[in-house]
């Protein structure tokens, strides 16, 4: 995830940013059924789509913090 990307994460709403988390969840789900099927060539995006969860995860955690 760009530096760009990761700085637009940090001003959505807290709303925006849980809709955001299980959309990537679901994509999450999807990727790894792909792999499971062989359909999947890159499977770094495993990695990369479970560290944007996480980074998510921790937006949401912070925004509920400063309330």
């Amino acid at each position: 995830m760009k530096l760009k990307d990761k700085q637009t994460l940090r001003t959505n709403s807290l709303q925006e940013l849980k809709n955001l988390l299980e959309k990537a969840r679901n994509e999450l789900f999807l990727l790894k059924l792909d792999k499971t099927q062989n359909k999947l060539k890159n499977t770094r995006s495993i990695f990369l789509k479970r560290k944007e969860i996480a980074l998510m995860s921790t937006l949401i955690r912070e925004k509920e913090l400063a309330r």
